[in-house]
């Protein structure tokens, strides 16, 4: 059996509703699993929520609702989510659900039999806001701690921990030896350089039933729960567990943040190790979306709500500037006028305007029909397809999506060279025409085709006008030449309509 490709979102802690970092976390991850697919892979996309902890907790007494029924009302906003954004995860984990504990049970149990955690006595400072302890180091100059961390009250208390300290130089072998494992390098250097200049502390995966009762009970002490962290990290092997028949771990990439790389580059192999599975081959990490050069904030009202904005100028325009404007990797800006300007130069005059006039050429001068094959654009396509091809296999969205523009530009300019509207315009000049209206009406088709990962709705409506049946979802198909001699195109109609801004 040949291994599935694995690719995770982390889950998303469900204190609130989705907002713009979720959304590009999803269509990262979402183009990485189409592009695999288009390149002929058995894909696996996960994506899910994280439902357990402290903070679920406070924000289900809030609303005067138990943790369950709070999160199940907040999941089906999720789910909604996702489908608005047109995933295509094959399945959907909630942290609540048995199977998922049932596999942290039986892990936590094999761990503390093995000997890999201890029972200790604590006294220290606790943020109930990020669900952690906070160390001496922690504090700011005048010896208070971030108001990122909220309320911090002093805690003593019994916890169960689990001996990380004895990983750290195979950690750092590890990752040393293996250059591809953190991407980009970058963030491989910054989990290094913490590794390095560090002693690893054990980490503490309890709490008392006393303080927090939403959470999986430890199997070997009823009066303590796992702690949210090594619960929610542990999901991405549960749910591979629970598709036996698929041969899915280890993953092959984990898509997530750069604030939660600690959890999955240092706690996540460590605890892989100990429960005897292999390590991901990835972990893939994004920057942090502003907007107008600040930090998104639903307290100053500085946001960007995906659902209006998809609901305004479709889902492929919003997945496209998201791709498009930022590389995975750095922080990116977003800005309404920098998103109406891609709209309008890249989505609307440069590939909706290559489509619709060389579709409407081909209805007005040869009454749809395609005429006989010509390669004046073959060498272009190629290119692009190659490109394409090779940065989809390195999850190299933004300069995939450089190299399809270059198409779409050379086409246009190729339309600017040959002025078909002149050519129609001399009976002699048939013979040439069809050549130009041939190699537009291909280059839209190998379009579709390299576009499928990224905007799936318009490249299955490039491929409906061009009068073709299925999905342009195979790169193969981006070989030149798949328009057949005497193929009825379809109606023509604009792929992203002009707005007045």
């Amino acid at each position: 059996m040949s291994k599935r490709f694995y690719i995770t979102t982390a889950i998303d802690y469900l204190n609130g509703q989705p907002h713009l970092g979720h959304a590009y976390e999803k269509i990262v991850a979402d183009v990485i699993a189409r592009a695999r697919r288009s390149l002929g892979q058995e894909v696996f996309f996960l994506t899910g929520l994280d439902e357990h902890g402290q903070k679920v907790q406070q924000a289900a007494q809030a609303e005067k609702k138990n943790p369950q029924e709070y999160c199940d009302a907040l999941a089906a906003d999720w789910q909604a989510f996702a489908k608005k954004l047109e995933l295509t995860n094959d399945d959907f984990v909630r942290t609540t659900q048995p199977r998922h504990k049932e596999y942290v049970q039986a892990t936590l149990a094999k761990l503390h039999d093995a000997g890999h955690f201890y029972k200790a006595s604590y006294t220290g400072f606790y943020s109930a806001k990020e669900e952690t302890f906070l160390t001496e180091k922690d504090r700011l100059p005048d010896g208070k701690f971030d108001a990122s961390y909220g309320e911090v009250v002093e805690l003593k208390e019994d916890n169960y921990y689990f001996k990380l300290g004895a990983h750290q130089q195979w950690l750092i072998d590890y990752i040393e030896a293996n250059p591809d494992f953190i991407a980009p390098s970058s963030r491989r250097n910054e989990v290094l350089g913490f590794l390095k200049n560090n002693t690893l502390e054990d980490l503490c995966i309890s709490r008392p039933l006393a303080r927090l009762n939403w959470g999986i009970p430890l199997p070997f002490d009823p009066d303590f729960v796992t702690y949210v962290w090594f619960d929610a990290l542990v999901n991405y092997a549960s749910i591979a567990a629970a598709h036996p028949e698929l041969g899915l771990w280890p993953a092959d990439i984990h898509v997530l943040g750069k604030d939660i790389v600690k959890f999955h580059a240092v706690y996540w192999p460590i605890m892989l190790k100990a429960m005897g599975l292999a390590l991901p081959k990835q972990i893939l990490v994004h920057g942090w979306w502003q907007k107008d050069g600040a930090k998104i904030s639903k307290s100053t009202g500085n946001i960007v709500d995906p659902i209006a904005v998809i609901n305004e100028w479709g889902l492929d325009a919003f997945r496209f500037y998201v791709l498009r404007e930022l590389d995975i990797g750095p922080d990116g800006n977003w800005t309404d006028a920098g998103f109406r300007s891609r709209y309008q130069a890249e989505l609307a005059n440069g590939l909706g305007n290559l489509v619709n006039r060389s579709l409407s050429m081909l209805k007005r001068y040869r009454n749809g029909v395609v005429p006989a094959r010509s390669n004046e654009l073959a060498a272009d396509a190629a290119k692009a397809a190659d490109e394409t091809r090779a940065l989809f296999k390195q999850s190299q969205l933004q300069s995939a999506l450089q190299s399809i523009w270059g198409l779409v530009n050379r086409a246009n300019q190729y339309v600017d060279q040959t002025k078909p509207f002149s050519l129609a315009k001399d009976p002699a000049q048939a013979q040439r025409l069809d050549e130009v209206l041939y190699n537009l009406a291909e280059a839209c088709r190998v379009l579709a085709v390299l576009l499928w990962p990224f905007l799936p709705g318009t490249a299955t409506k490039i491929y409906a006008q061009l009068g073709l049946t299925g999905s342009p979802d195979k790169l193969e198909a981006a070989t030149w030449g798949g328009l057949q001699a005497g193929q009825v195109i379809g109606e023509p109609a604009p792929l992203f309509p002009r707005k007045d801004v």
